[in-house]
């Protein structure tokens, strides 16, 4: 207060005034909290992993890192060799280059989904049964012997009326297995792919609803991701952006959107040699799905490339420099996540993500640590932006870029705090 001095505080609303605005925008606080919930607070995978699911097994994850580090030890022997393909400077190479051999040895795969859909095809009916009564028994077996990925679930074929019948029978089966063998996993997803209409994620939601009350199920125990393959996803024949209204007629099931670059850019008339995650069909999609998920809880991923790093040594590090390339520019875009379509693409799409943490935590940290501590510096930073150095701090921990001990050091602040920071303002305490 200037010198002392007491103001005198007057005001010309009555209180009935205030009563009135609050409850005339009741309605819309309500819907605010309904549909913008914001981001969930909870850990989400670098990438997801397909593999047919025919050659799916309770090892894959192991056999998948194995792979990766075989190519490792081919292809770029050490440190110096990996930082060289991929252009990393000298102070990253090293801690770059152990942590991805650390992780490719412990959690090799984040995510993965056994595919019932573009990589297993059409089959008989009776060995696509057999073969989800298989991945049931063979996803609970691995999540018993601690060899599951933390998210793992299956890819069904669509709802549309060709193959409709089969998708939901193989989601049936499936999901009956499961629940026969004991608890559904923490990390249980389910993908449905080539949505064109809302009317069809409001028949998933209705289809989740009946298997949960079958087998006495928590009501929204079942939840899964929309693949945005379709330019009806997109843009409806009205005008509007359908995949907003993908997002609300999922009724707060869905956990994610993932963009599917081929599928996408051929619906556009994009030809096979420039099908790719930055070409500008699949910038522009994929900004569309980013701001019809903000504040929702939906969360978006990038798509995959098909270029795999495989042959000889020139041709693999090709394959790696344009794999590392795309993730750290879906990164840059802030697209966390994305898909990867063989084991040679783990080494870089960790390596990608490693340096993109690394590389920024000393600048973060330092942010938000002069932010916490109320301290000036040369950026004056709002909760916003203080919100968005915590969720990145908290990205970096868990996926293995960065250690609890080096954060707080830097920052002063625990796991528990930087929650806070990087929490909703409605779900601060």
């Amino acid at each position: 207060m200037g010198q002392g001095r007491q103001e005198t505080v007057t005001t010309s609303l009555a209180a009935s005034v205030t009563e009135a605005v609050g409850a005339s925008l009741a309605p819309v606080d309500a819907a605010l909290a309904r549909h913008y919930p914001g981001d969930p607070g909870t850990r989400q995978p670098v990438h997801t992993v397909y593999v047919p699911a025919d050659a799916y097994t309770a090892d894959t994850v192991r056999t998948w890192g194995d792979r990766a580090l075989a190519a490792l030890d081919e292809h770029a022997p050490d440190a110096a060799a990996f930082a060289a393909v991929l252009g990393l400077p000298d102070d990253l190479a090293e801690p770059v280059h152990a942590r991805v051999r650390a992780k490719l040895e412990r959690e090799p795969v984040e995510d993965l989904r056994v595919d019932f859909e573009d990589g297993y095809g059409a089959r008989p009916d009776a060995e696509e049964d057999e073969t989800a009564a298989r991945a049931a028994r063979l996803v609970a077996e691995a999540y018993e012997r601690g060899t599951a990925a933390p998210w793992t679930g299956i890819r069904m074929k669509c709802l549309e009326a060709n193959v409709r019948a089969r998708g939901i029978r193989t989601l049936d089966i499936f999901l009956t297995g499961l629940t026969t063998a004991g608890p559904l996993p923490d990390g249980l997803v389910v993908t449905l792919p080539k949505v064109t209409y809302p009317e069809q994620v409001t028949a998933m939601v209705r289809l989740l609803e009946a298997f949960e009350k079958a087998h006495g199920l928590p009501a929204g125990r079942l939840r899964f991701e929309i693949q945005i393959e379709t330019s009806q996803a997109l843009l409806a024949t009205d005008g509007t952006a359908t995949v907003a209204r993908l997002i609300q007629a999922a009724e707060g099931r869905a956990t994610g959107l993932h963009y599917g670059t081929f599928d996408y850019s051929a619906a556009l008339g994009v030809s096979a040699a420039h099908q790719a995650s930055d070409h500008p069909v699949a910038d522009h999609a994929k900004a569309v799905m980013q701001v019809a998920a903000a504040g929702t809880g939906v969360r978006v991923s990038d798509g995959s490339t098909n270029v795999l790093p495989v042959g000889p040594t020139d041709r693999v590090h090709a394959a790696w420099r344009l794999h590392y390339g795309l993730t750290r520019r879906a990164l840059a875009r802030a697209y966390y996540q994305g898909w990867d379509m063989h084991p040679g693409h783990l080494p870089t799409r960790y390596a990608a993500v490693f340096a993109f943490y690394r590389e920024g935590f000393d600048r973060a940290a330092e942010r938000l640590a002069r932010y916490a501590a109320r301290t000036g510096g040369d950026v004056m930073d709002e909760p916003a932006t203080a919100r968005a150095l915590s969720g990145y701090l908290l990205r970096g921990l868990d996926c293995g870029a960065l250690d609890a001990a080096e954060v707080t050091a830097a920052t002063g602040l625990g796991r528990a705090e930087l929650d806070g920071f990087a929490a909703p303002p409605g779900r601060r305490t």
